[in-house]
């Protein structure tokens, strides 16, 4: 057992993986050691599968009849406040605590799970209702109802899904967040520490601004997150137009993978990257999902399965269990959204079977808290040479127009629109804030790529007495350039230094090729 992560076992599988790349590495660098703690700390995990549980849906679900073969880690969904009293806990608004006992069996069934080698979470919130937070703002009783449910049901972790109106909350989800500083504190020196998840809808772009500022909000209250889950699902019909639904998923996850650094970050909180894996869940909605262009096949699980173990993803769950077999054949529209059937043909296979391949851990296997920061030194002998990279270094002083492409922290990025001053590895929350498009790394091997150059003639020389409108061009000191608008006696090299002033841009690489292929040279006075 770790000591530094109580309950969790040491995941091996990852440990022989990274004696032997350390082997390689011998240590020989900080970027090297970062690199380690990043890993180790990722090591100490155990990457687990659950799948949700509508405990209010009937024909109810058994889901403490486990099998070997069956997955043993339930996430029942979900408590939200009382239709009567915005304190009180509830099952769905349909049972209180008690009622769910008793009608639905509720905790019987659940220590018959535990009796079968199985595990279970409860979630607070979802779609449907009202969570406790969002009406309940005596901040003593909204604890004592949120640690009821714990209490009772002897959970170690718990699932905020965070969605809806509740989502733009921003005082309910403040009141959540401290609500849950106090428990986990409560908890923290115990047996029994509380993991927390927060789970988010995401868009392809990651979090959305309203999900960032959750995050922030449990983080600023004290709360050590286990996670973030990502519900990787109803993205909308756009998003899966343009590219197969796994690439959307898989997309969204690498963007809030970015988005939590970022969120750390901003906390004075470093992680490295395998450890912000280590705190990342997906939630994809297995067969047909509520926005009918999107269908998540076997196949897309089998992919989901693969990265979430490639990334190191402690968390990989699906809604639900009840849905995860094949529609009966008078079920009349498949694409219409089942409560108990996927809405595809999955063979002998299931969903839970797929997605819980090579994650071996349970819900009991507690992570606790213990986020802690991580070296951040940077290694002076891995800054970027200009002669093995294929484009300029970023300067912070140089304007650059749109499709300009720079090396930076030996990734090439490429401007959108014209830009100065804007590091291209500047941590923004939403990418669509940042000028720069990351292309991808620079490659071993490669070399400056060639600057295309304008053959004599093609442009006029500037003349400091020509009189000049927006659009003409010019050559100056072999560089060609373009007027922005009227100009006489300005030169053109001013662009460098006072871009937003300047009348004239340099053309891009694009343009010069361009004109390569269809100008003329002009003819020598």
């Amino acid at each position: 057992m770790s000591k530094r992560y109580p309950g969790r076992r040491l995941s091996w599988w990852r440990l022989t993986i990274l004696v032997g790349v350390l082997g390689v590495l011998g240590f020989a660098s900080v970027e090297g050691w970062r690199w380690f703690e990043d890993v180790q700390t990722a090591a100490n995990s155990d990457p687990w599968t659950d799948g949700y549980v509508d405990v209010t849906t009937t024909p109810f679900y058994a889901f403490e009849e486990v099998s070997d073969t069956d997955l043993k880690n339930i996430t029942l969904a979900f408590v939200v406040a009382s239709k009567t009293d915005p304190c009180e806990p509830s099952w769905g608004g349909a049972y209180s605590l008690q009622q769910a006992g008793v009608e639905v069996d509720l905790d019987r069934r659940l220590a018959r799970l535990r009796d079968l080698g199985g595990s279970a979470q409860v979630s607070f919130g979802g779609a449907a209702n009202s969570d406790l937070a969002v009406g309940c703002e005596d901040s003593t009783k909204l604890e004592k109802a949120y640690g009821s449910v714990i209490e009772r049901y002897e959970t170690t972790t718990v699932d905020l899904d965070i969605e809806g109106d509740f989502l733009t909350d921003l005082p309910a989800i403040e009141r959540q967040a401290r609500a849950f500083a106090s428990l986990q504190g409560e908890r923290k020196t115990g047996d029994a520490p509380l993991d927390v998840w927060l789970t988010l809808p995401v868009a392809p772009t990651g979090l959305t601004d309203a999900g960032t500022d959750a995050v922030t909000a449990f983080l600023e209250a004290g709360v050590d997150l286990a996670g973030v889950n990502a519900m990787t699902m109803n993205y909308g019909d756009t998003a899966v137009a343009e590219k197969p639904f796994i690439d959307v998923i898989t997309e969204s996850l690498q963007q809030t993978h970015r988005q939590l650094g970022v969120l750390y970050g901003r906390q004075g909180i470093q992680l490295g990257s395998a450890t912000l894996w280590s705190k990342l869940g997906a939630t994809p909605m297995i067969g047909q999902n509520d926005v009918r262009a999107e269908i998540f096949t076997i196949a897309d699980a089998q992919q989901l399965n693969a990265f979430s173990v490639e990334q190191g993803l402690e968390r990989v769950s699906f809604w639900s269990i009840n849905r995860d077999q094949t529609c009966a054949p008078n079920y009349p529209d498949v694409r219409t959204v089942s409560n108990s059937c996927s809405g595809v043909d999955q063979g002998d296979a299931t969903f839970a079977a797929i997605l819980a391949q090579n994650r071996p851990g349970t819900l009991d296997a507690v992570f606790g808290p213990g986020t802690t920061p991580e070296p951040t030194e940077t290694d002076p002998a891995a800054a970027d040479d200009p002669k093995t990279s294929p484009y300029p270094i970023w300067d912070e002083n140089a304007a650059y127009p749109a499709e300009s492409k720079v090396v930076w922290r030996h990734n090439v990025y490429q401007a959108k629109w014209w830009t100065q001053g804007d590091a291209p590895d500047n941590p923004v929350l939403q990418i669509s804030e940042s000028p720069w498009t990351l292309i991808g790394p620079v490659l071993p091997g490669e070399t400056p790529v060639p600057v295309p150059t304008l053959a004599p003639g093609i442009l006029p020389e500037w003349q400091k007495d020509a009189t000049y409108v927006s659009g003409d061009r010019v050559m100056f000191l072999d560089v060609p350039y373009q007027a922005r608008w009227w100009t006489q006696g300005d030169s053109p090299d001013a662009s460098k230094v006072l871009p937003d002033s300047s009348p004239w841009r340099p053309l891009t690489a694009t343009e010069i090729m361009s004109l390569q292929k269809t100008a003329t040279p002009t003819p020598a006075p």
